[in-house]
């Protein structure tokens, strides 16, 4: 017998509310689909939140909570040396967003070009970044000074990790079209995308043999 719990009615609404939000953004979501997804009435997702907005802010929070947990988990562990919890960090990544296909473009529309809602950007989860930046950042000065990888600015490093990994994703509906056979297998094409980034970030950090 599954022995596991069942899901409460407020994880049944989140749970509803992201696929709503992920697939139609803030706009173009209906509180009474969401209310149909997770099979309650609509007065009472109401009654667990009283507004579209709050529901929303929920699930930028978790979403938001989850990327930052992904990376802190990747990047941070101790026992790892600094190249590869990088790589780690970049194959993390990557198998986040394709588990999550549709984060990248509902993060980029809903908050990153929404200046409005950069204050759903939890403080104490922007700390915990900069911390995590400025602890690597000392470990990648010393493997540098020790020639044990390149000289790297940790926060540009990083810009250039979400960009290899994000763009497939952005791009993937029309990746087709524009590169044929490559991108025809979805699994392959991920599979070697995945592969790309780890290695081109590997080559920009690791010291060149002689």
């Amino acid at each position: 017998m599954d022995k596991r719990e069942k899901p409460t009615t407020e994880q049944l609404i989140l749970e509803a509310a992201e696929e709503e939000f992920l697939l139609k953004g803030f706009d173009g979501a209906r509180t009474t689909a969401i209310a149909e997804r997770a099979g309650v009435t609509h007065a009472m997702l109401h009654y667990y939140f009283r507004t579209k907005e709050q529901l929303f802010e929920r699930i930028v929070a978790k979403i938001t909570a989850l990327v930052a947990q992904t990376v802190l988990a990747a990047m941070g562990d101790p026992q790892k040396s600094i190249v590869e919890r990088i790589q780690s960090g970049v194959a993390s990544h990557f198998d986040l967003v394709a588990a999550h296909p549709l984060l990248p473009r509902f993060f980029l529309n809903e908050v990153v070009l929404r200046p409005e809602r950069y204050h759903l950007l939890d403080d104490s989860l922007k700390e915990r970044i900069s911390e995590l930046f400025a602890q690597l950042q000392t470990e990648a000065d010393r493997a540098a000074t020790a020639g044990e990888m390149e000289e790297v600015d940790m926060r540009q490093l990083f810009i250039s990790i979400v960009s290899l990994n994000v763009f497939p994703f952005l791009a993937l509906p029309f990746a087709e079209l524009l590169l044929g056979d490559l991108a025809g297998n979805r699994e392959r094409f991920l599979a070697a995308r995945k592969a790309e980034a780890i290695e081109t970030i590997l080559r920009r950090i690791q010291t060149p043999r002689p």
